[in-house]
């Protein structure tokens, strides 16, 4: 049996959730897998806590809480494809995108209820509370862009359980939040303002074989389906993702389903990183000179798309 340690609990419940399904519902083992599951570091246990707002990226570790890949304890992780492009290129490890992850993750600017804040425009030279370097930054930087000028956005780098409180304190316009957040704050009252979906990367180790992922791969492609076929069943991993105070505000009943989208892994193409790594230089959050080959581990991408047709 191979064990393989990914992050798969707390704030990456929702992305690693056809993991979580593989896992307990046998696919791994039918693969010869066994999944140990870990928590990202985050608040005050990441490598680099934020203990204020921050406004500038840069002041901001890109890998802060997924250290523990870079430490060796973890051999696998997801998360947005902006960020992993910069961290494979930060990676100290090796690490390198293996290919495309099945969650289609969700992420939306929220402001607090009956908040003036009701549109995108409204958010012009607005703080608007994001973790730096993660998909909410990304993600609010591409939604916005399309209705202000690039000087008039302006992101403050939170905690999300401190965001959520800045909103409804006043102390930020909005905030970027995705799933099971997002169903909380609107269950709150709080007003959606823009939402949009986007695709996520798996990092590896280089001790992560290809016929390994390729066998992941499999399960999680039986686990997309089972999920896709009765959303409504495993909406309590999701719920019990939030803090224990919140886990009763909501119920399965409030999730919109048609906003939770999963599809088979797919391999990660040159022409999906050459547009995405332009688009974060442009911003200045990645050094202009990355290749393609630089960041993403080219053995595992046909093994992933056999894993995906077979």
């Amino acid at each position: 049996m191979q064990k393989v340690i990914t992050e798969g609990r707390g704030t990456a419940t929702f992305f690693a959730l056809p993991w979580l399904v593989a896992q307990d519902e046998g696919l791994f083992e039918a693969e010869g897998i066994e999944a140990q599951f870990v928590a990202p570091l985050t608040g005050t246990q990441a490598r680099q806590p934020i203990p204020r707002p921050v406004d500038d990226p840069a002041l901001v570790d890109v890998i802060r809480s997924h250290s523990l890949f870079e430490e060796g304890q973890v051999d696998v992780y997801s998360a947005c494809e902006w960020g992993q492009i910069r961290r494979a290129l930060d990676s100290k490890r090796a690490g390198r995108i293996l290919g495309k992850r099945s969650c289609v993750a969700v992420m939306a600017l929220l402001s607090a209820p009956g908040s003036r804040f009701t549109h995108p425009q409204r958010l012009r030279n607005q703080p608007v509370s994001v973790s730096f370097h993660n998909a909410n930054h990304y993600a609010s930087l591409q939604m916005l862009e399309g209705f202000l000028e690039r000087d008039e956005i302006k992101l403050v780098c939170q905690h999300h359980l401190d965001g959520y409180a800045s909103v409804l304190s006043g102390e930020v316009s909005a905030i970027a939040l995705t799933e099971p957040w997002l169903t909380l704050a609107e269950k709150q009252g709080f007003q959606k303002i823009i939402e949009t979906h986007y695709q996520g990367a798996e990092i590896g180790a280089p001790e992560l074989t290809g016929e390994t992922y390729a066998a992941i791969n499999r399960a999680i492609k039986i686990a997309v389906q089972r999920i896709n076929t009765s959303k409504l069943k495993y909406l309590h991993y999701l719920i019990s993702a939030l803090p224990e105070k919140f886990q009763k505000v909501i119920g399965p009943e409030d999730f919109y389903l048609p906003r939770l989208r999963f599809v088979n892994p797919e391999p990660y193409s040159r022409e999906e990183f050459d547009k995405t790594y332009r688009w974060m230089v442009s911003w200045d959050l990645i050094p202009p000179g990355v290749a393609y080959n630089d960041v993403v581990a080219g053995t595992y991408i046909s093994l992933s798309a056999e894993s995906v047709t077979a």
